[in-house]
C-alpha cells in the first residue's frame, strides 16, 4: 500500500474533500482515469493492482462501481502474492453468487486450491466461502474435502476448509458427499484444538439434519472433552484465563445434545465424570471478569446437558438450587443465561415445583432493563405453567401487556392465549380473560388469536350464552378494537339468538350495536358483518327491513366485494320463500381439528435458526417426543397436546356458511383424528436435505474377506476376527447364564503408528440383546501396540442378527473395516441332560402350535456331503447335549438345552432326523416359550444346509 503512492493520495484527497459534491467530482473523474487506463493501454501486474484498488476503496465507499470486474479476476491467476491478493479481494467484494464472471473464477481457484502454497490455499478457501453458489460448490466441495483431510495440509488452512464447507453446507446441503462423513469425524481427534474446534462446528450442523450418519461423533466429543476437563491434555496456549479451551468445551457440550442419553455405561461415565469436574470448578466464583465469563460459559452448557440426560434426580434439584441463584445474579448475561437454562429445566424436568419456588423472581425479570433478559422470562413463564399456577401467572403477563415492549407484545399475547387455553379449569374464566386479552392487546393479537377462540365457543354449547352477553358488553363500549369487533360479528351471528331475551341484548340493540362499530371498521371486517346481518335476517324476522336497508346501502360500496356480498344478501333475503335463507344460515357445526393454530404459530416463529435446539419452549407435554421436536424446528410445526377447553370437539364438517371468502372467521379443518405420524404426512422429515448417509456399522456394508474370521468363531470363544497387512483383530469371549462379556484386541502391525482409531458398534437385534461397552480403545495406537475393547451383553430374548462393528482409523488415509461380531443365541445356551423317559414326556407336554417350529430342507451345495460326524458336531456345537438312545432311530439326533434369559431360563428340545440317502433333514425344534423355537431352528438350519465339504 505503501508504494502505490497514486492511491495514497487518492484517498487523502477524498478525505480532504469539503462537501459531498467534491468528493463525487474526485470520484468521477478518477472512475473517467481508470476506465481509459483498462481501455486504451497494456497494464502490468502492479498497475492492474493499483486501479483495481482504487476501484475497491470507491465501491466500500458506497458508489457504485460497474466496470473492472474482468481485470480484477484475471488478477487471479498472477503469480505475485499482492496481486493475487487483491484480486480475490475484489472478487469476493465485487461478485456475488449469481453473478455471470464467476464461473471465469472456477478454474483459477482450482488451481489455488491444488497448488502446495499455503497463502494461496487459504485465498481460494476465503473467495469459495464469501462468493461460493451452487455451481461453485459443486465444482470445488472435493477440492476444500481434499485440502480438510489431506495430512500434509497445515492446521490453520484444516480450519479454513472445515469453514469453508461449513459455509457451503449451510447453503447447498447436497454438496456433502455420503462418503465424506466417517472422514470429517475422524478429525475430531486432530491433535490441534483449532482444527477440532472448527470440524466440530462443520459436524454440528451435519449432526441436525442426519445424526445417524455422524453418530460416531458422540464418543469422540466425550473422549475429548474427558481429555481436555479431567487429564488437562492441552497446549497451554489454549488456557484462556485458567479455563481449558472454553469455546470447544461449549461445542462438545451442545453436540452431546443432539442425540439421547447413550446406553454405554462407560460412555456415560465419561460424560458423567466431565460433567461432576465442570461443576466442581464452578463452585468458586472468580474475580477476574473474563475468567467468570468463561467458566459461566461452560457450566451453563454443562447444565444443559445435565437437563437433557436427565439421568440423576439428586443433581436436577441441585441444578435448579444453583440457577435459581443465577436468575437473581447482577451481571445481565447470567440472569439471561439462568433463565434459558431454567426454561430448559422446565422443558424437561417431571415435575416444576423446583421451578415454582422462584416465580417471583422470574415475574419480576418481566420488567428487567434488558429485553433479552425480558423475552426470557417470558419463555421460562410460559414454560413453568400448570393447572395449580396458571391463574396468577396469567394475571401478571395481563398486567405487564400493557407496559411491554411493542416487539414482543404479539409473542406474549400468543403465549397468553395459549396459557389461557391449555389451563383453564373454568370455561367462563377462559372467556373473560380471552376478551380481556384481545381488548388490551389491539393491534398486536394475530387472527389465529381470535379464530382460535371463535373455535372454542362453537365447540362448547354451554358456553355460547355466556360469550355472547360477554362480547356484546365489549362492543357496547364507546372504543372497541376491530379485533373484538370480528369475534363480536360471528359469535353474535352464530349465538345471538340465544341472549335476545335478556335485557338490553334485543335484536335490534343487537344490530345498533353493529352498525355503530361497522361505520369506522375496514373493510374485511364490513364484510363479516354483512355476513352476520344476513344470518340476522334468519333468526329475527323482526328487524329485517332495518337489515335489508343496510344490504341496499353497501350494494353501492365502491368495494368490490361488500358490493358483491351486499347484492347477494339482498337477493337472497328478498326471495318469495326462505328456504335458502334457512339452508345458507345453518349454525356452523363444531370444528373437527388435530393441532391448536395458536400452537402451530408460536414454533413457527422459533423456526430456521442455523443452529437448532433440543428442545421447545414449553413445558415437558411439549418435549414429549424427541424426533417430534426437530421435526417442529425443521418444519416450524409442533402437534398440538392441548385439547379444547372442557373437552376435544367432536362432529363433522361443515361448509363456510354466508360467511364468505374474505368474512370467514375460521375455516374447519380436516374431519377425522389420526395418529402423530399420520399428522406430519407429507412433511420433509430431515428438514432442508435429505442426505441418505449410509450407516457404515451395519451388516450392509461388511468388509471383503469378513466371513472367514467369523466363521472360524462361530463356535470358538478365542481366535482372529480378521487380519490384513496393517491390523489384526482378536476376539476373546466367556459366557455365563444370560451374560456375556467379549473383548477384542486389534494389534496395529504396521511399522507407524495410526491415529483417530475408532470403534462403532451397531445392534439390530436390540432390545433383545443388549449391549454395553466397558472400556474403548486409545484413538492413537503405536506400532506393534494394541488397543483393547470389552463388551458385555446380556440376552433378554432370542434374536437372530449379531452385532456388528465398524473399526476406522488414520493411517495416511482412512482404513476402515465393519466386521461380523460371533455373538449368537446358542453362545447363551447350556446342555442339559434329560433322559429317555423324560424327554419325551416333556416333549409331549410342550406340544406343537406357537411352541414348536420345524422345518425340511437339503443341503445348499450338491457337492457337499451329510457327514455323521459334521451333524453331530454342529449340533453339539449349538450348544445342544446329544442324548444317546432316546430315539428309536439311531440316526436320529435328540438334543436338550436351556436358553439362559435375563428373566429366567427357558427349556428347549431338538429332534433331527436326517436322510442320507436323499440328502435332506427334517429338524424340529420346541421350547416352553413363543418365538424361541423359530429363531434357533432358522440359524441352525443355515448351518447344516452347508454340508461337510467332500
Amino acid at each position: 500500500m505503501s508504494s502505490m503512492r497514486g492511491l495514497v493520495q487518492f484517498i487523502a484527497d477524498l478525505r480532504n474533500a469539503r462537501a459531498r459534491e467534491l468528493e463525487e467530482k474526485r470520484i468521477n473523474k478518477e472512475l473517467a482515469n481508470i476506465r481509459q487506463k483498462f481501455k486504451s493501454e497494456k497494464l502490468d501486474g502492479y498497475q492492474k493492482k493499483k486501479y483495481v484498488c482504487k476501484l475497491l476503496y470507491i465501491y466500500i465507499q458506497g458508489y457504485n462501481v460497474d466496470f473492472g470486474h474482468l481485470e480484477a479476476v484475471n488478477l487471479i491467476s498472477a503469480t505475485k502474492y499482492s496481486e493475487k491478493q487483491i484480486g480475490y479481494l475484489a472478487v469476493t467484494l465485487f461478485l456475488h453468487e449469481q453473478h455471470e464472471l464467476l464461473h471465469l473464477v472456477v478454474n483459477s481457484i482450482r488451481k489455488d486450491l491444488l497448488d502446495h502454497n499455503e497463502l494461496n490455499n487459504c485465498l481460494a478457501l476465503h473467495a469459495v466461502a464469501n462468493v461460493g453458489g451452487r455451481e461453485m460448490g459443486e465444482a470445488l466441495s472435493a477440492d476444500v474435502h481434499r485440502l480438510l483431510i489431506s495430512p500434509t495440509s497445515k492446521s490453520f488452512v484444516k480450519k479454513k476448509a472445515a469453514l469453508t464447507l461449513l459455509r457451503l453446507y449451510r447453503k447447498h446441503p447436497a454438496i456433502i458427499q455420503r462418503e465424506w462423513a466417517e472422514r470429517i469425524v475422524s478429525l475430531m481427534d486432530d491433535p490441534d484444538m483449532g482444527v477440532v474446534l472448527s470440524v466440530t462446528s462443520l459436524v454440528m450442523a451435519l449432526i441436525q439434519d442426519n445424526p445417524e450418519a455422524f453418530k460416531g461423533s458422540y464418543v469422540k466429543a466425550a473422549q475429548r472433552l474427558r481429555k481436555i476437563v479431567i487429564e488437562s491434555d492441552i497446549s497451554p496456549d489454549y488456557l484462556y484465563y485458567k479455563v481449558p479451551c472454553p469455546w470447544i468445551q461449549v461445542k462438545f457440550l451442545k453436540l452431546l445434545q443432539y442425540y439421547p442419553a447413550s446406553e454405554d455405561s462407560h460412555v456415560r461415565d465419561i460424560i458423567r465424570d466431565s460433567l461432576q469436574a465442570i461443576m466442581q470448578a464452578a463452585t468458586e466464583t472468580p474475580k477476574n471478569v473474563q475468567q467468570n465469563n468463561a467458566q459461566n460459559a461452560v457450566l451453563f452448557e454443562a447444565i444443559n446437558l445435565l437437563i437433557h440426560l436427565d439421568t440423576e434426580h439428586q443433581l436436577m434439584m441441585q441444578i435448579s438450587s444453583k440457577l435459581g441463584k443465577f436468575i437473581q445474579s447482577r451481571e445481565t448475561n447470567v440472569r439471561y443465561l439462568g433463565l434459558d437454562a431454567m426454561t430448559h429445566f422446565a422443558a424437561r424436568s417431571v415435575t416444576l415445583d423446583p421451578i415454582k419456588r422462584h416465580q417471583n423472581v422470574v415475574v419480576a425479570s418481566l420488567r428487567d432493563r434488558d429485553i433479552s433478559v425480558r423475552r426470557k422470562g417470558l419463555d421460562l413463564l410460559y414454560s413453568m405453567c400448570d393447572t395449580t399456577n396458571a391463574q396468577p401467572i396469567v394475571n401478571e403477563l395481563l398486567k405487564y401487556l400493557q407496559t411491554a415492549d411493542f416487539s414482543i407484545r404479539e409473542e406474549m399475547t400468543l403465549k397468553i392465549a395459549i396459557l389461557t387455553e391449555k389451563y383453564a379449569t373454568d370455561a367462563q374464566w377462559y372467556i373473560d380473560i380471552t376478551l380481556r386479552l384481545l381488548a388490551m392487546a389491539g393491534d398486536h393479537v394475530s387472527d389465529e388469536v381470535w379464530q382460535r377462540v371463535v373455535q372454542i365457543v362453537t365447540n362448547n354449547e354451554e358456553l355460547q350464552p355466556y360469550a355472547a352477553q360477554h362480547i356484546f358488553s365489549y362492543l357496547k363500549a364507546e372504543t372497541c378494537h376491530d379485533t373484538v369487533v370480528k369475534i363480536g360479528g360471528y359469535v353474535l351471528g352464530e349465538f345471538g339468538h340465544l341472549i335476545a331475551d335478556n335485557k338490553g341484548c334485543s335484536p335490534i340493540e343487537q344490530l345498533m350495536v353493529l352498525q355503530t362499530k361497522m361505520i369506522s371498521a375496514p373493510d374485511p371486517t364490513r364484510a363479516l358483518l354483512l355476513s352476520t346481518f344476513v344470518k340476522f335476517v334468519n333468526l329475527f324476522p323482526e328487524i329485517k327491513p332495518q337489515l335489508l336497508q343496510m344490504f341496499q346501502f353497501y350494494s353501492h360500496s365502491p368495494d368490490s366485494e361488500l358490493q358483491q356480498r351486499a347484492c347477494e344478501y339482498l337477493t337472497i333475503a328478498t326471495l318469495p320463500t326462505d328456504d335458502l335463507l334457512r339452508t345458507i344460515c345453518d349454525e356452523m357445526p363444531p370444528f373437527s381439528e388435530r393441532a391448536s393454530i395458536l400452537l402451530q404459530r408460536l414454533h413457527k416463529k422459533s423456526a430456521g435458526t442455523s443452529e437448532r435446539r433440543t428442545w421447545v419452549v414449553g413445558g415437558k407435554d411439549a418435549n414429549a417426543d424427541e424426533k417430534e421436536i426437530l421435526i417442529a424446528q425443521q418444519t416450524g410445526l409442533k402437534r398440538s397436546f392441548t385439547t379444547i377447553v372442557n373437552g376435544t370437539p367432536t362432529g363433522t364438517n361443515g361448509t363456510t356458511g354466508t360467511n364468505g371468502t374474505n368474512g370467514s372467521a375460521v375455516k374447519p379443518a380436516q374431519t377425522g383424528t389420526s395418529s402423530a405420524a399420520k399428522d406430519l404426512e407429507g412433511l420433509d422429515m430431515n428438514g432442508h436435505t435429505d442426505m441418505g448417509m449410509p450407516n457404515l456399522a451395519s451388516a450392509a456394508h461388511l468388509s471383503p474377506d469378513w466371513e472367514m474370521g467369523y466363521e472360524q468363531m462361530f463356535f470358538a470363544n478365542e481366535g482372529v476376527l480378521y487380519e490384513d497387512p496393517q491390523i489384526q483383530v482378536g476376539i476373546r469371549a466367556e459366557y455365563r447364564g444370560h451374560l456375556g462379556v467379549v473383548k477384542l484386541y486389534f494389534t496395529n502391525k504396521a511399522s507407524f503408528s495410526i491415529g483417530s482409531f475408532t470403534t462403532t458398534l451397531d445392534n439390530k437385534s436390540s432390545p433383545d440383546l443388549k449391549i454395553d461397552t466397558k472400556s474403548l480403545p486409545e484413538s492413537s495406537i503405536e506400532a506393534g501396540s494394541q488397543g483393547q475393547q470389552t463388551i458385555v451383553c446380556t440376552c433378554n430374548a432370542p434374536f437372530s442378527e449379531p452385532p456388528t462393528i465398524r473399526i476406522s482409523y488414520l493411517a495416511g488415509a482412512l482404513q476402515g473395516y465393519t466386521l461380523k461380531l460371533p455373538i449368537l443365541a446358542h453362545r447363551f445356551m447350556d446342555p442339559s441332560d434329560l433322559s429317555a423317559e423324560d424327554f419325551f414326556k416333556r416333549w409331549k407336554q410342550i406340544g406343537g402350535g406357537p411352541l414348536e417350529a420345524q422345518s425340511t430342507f437339503g443341503l445348499r451345495n450338491s457337492s457337499a456331503a451329510m457327514n455323521e460326524q459334521y451333524i453331530r458336531d454342529t449340533v453339539a456345537g449349538f450348544r445342544w447335549r446329544i442324548l444317546e438312545n432316546v430315539d428309536p432311530n439311531p440316526k436320529n439326533i435328540v438334543g436338550c438345552a436351556v436358553l439362559q434369559l435375563e428373566k429366567g431360563k427357558t427349556g428347549c428340545l431338538l429332534r433331527l432326523e436326517p436322510n442320507h440317502q436323499q440328502k435332506m433333514f427334517r429338524l424340529t425344534i420346541r421350547a416352553t416359550q413363543e418365538s424361541i423355537p423359530k429363531t434357533l431352528l432358522g440359524q441352525m438350519q443355515e448351518r447344516l444346509a452347508r454340508g461337510s465339504p467332500v
